[in-house]
């Protein structure tokens, strides 16, 4: 893609929709709202790198329930023509295809490489990458599993909704989550795997979620690596504007 005169691409994750409580999330799905209300007049594109909602799962005929701002928004925004990108994250893994039937918006389970302005992006949600975290990947592997998606569908959607909502808050092993602490240019394990992706060919940018911490780290001669931050205590997002890419908070 070659990106028009004075358009941005932009990129967003981590906004755990639904957590601690619907109530409590509220005001951050408004406020990103607000985000896409105020990105979509200059955006070529966006970029949505997973854990947009706390948990996500879809039954054949059945959706989680609220988060009609966000969802009615990203549907307004793709109806008019501007292309959004989905990666789910370790919280919404469950995703099928209702984003891609009913807003049009792909849906992406690994890493893909995109190249805008002949830069060079490697873009994904970042969870199970990298060394370490065993206990997590062995656990993703039964979650993706479709024999589990199979026997979760047999749960009653309140039961699903409210069992996936406990374990995604309360147990750190299945929600996948760090302890979100910087550590350090040679120890954050999405630069690891970003600095082994370099040995296999290059790539300008790296753009990843799901550490919930805004870093920028220098992995090699003309690469970076960004991290997006979060929806829950940063507010901070990435935008591209065919030359550079920057990590700028939001206010309203």
């Amino acid at each position: 893609m070659q990106l028009p005169a004075g358009k941005k691409i932009y990129f967003s994750s981590d906004n755990h929709l639904g957590a601690p409580t619907p109530s409590k999330s509220l005001p951050r799905e408004k406020k990103f709202v607000a985000w896409l209300d105020a990105v979509k007049g200059d955006a070529a594109a966006i970029f949505l790198l997973g854990d947009l909602f706390d948990f996500w799962f879809e039954y054949k005929t059945v959706v989680p329930k609220g988060f009609v701002r966000v969802l009615g928004k990203l549907a307004e925004i793709s109806d008019s023509g501007i292309p959004i990108y989905f990666f789910v994250g370790n919280h919404d893994l469950w995703m099928h295809d209702y984003f891609e039937k009913e807003l049009n918006i792909p849906v992406y389970r690994d890493v893909k490489e995109f190249t805008f302005n002949n830069k060079t992006f490697l873009i994904g949600h970042g969870d199970g990458k990298g060394p370490g975290d065993k206990g997590y990947k062995r656990m993703k592997k039964v979650f993706i599993n479709p024999f589990s998606k199979w026997l979760y569908r047999w749960l009653h959607p309140d039961w699903g909704m409210r069992l996936a909502q406990y374990l995604s808050v309360k147990n750190k092993l299945i929600s996948g989550d760090e302890d979100r602490q910087f550590l350090g240019d040679d120890k954050e394990w999405l630069a690891l795997y970003a600095k082994r992706k370099l040995e296999e060919k290059h790539y300008d940018y790296f753009v990843f979620g799901h550490r919930h911490l805004p870093m920028k780290i220098e992995i090699g001669e003309q690469a970076t690596y960004f991290n997006l931050g979060d929806w829950i205590n940063h507010y901070t997002y990435g935008v591209f504007d065919g030359t550079t890419f920057e990590l700028k908070e939001f206010t309203p």
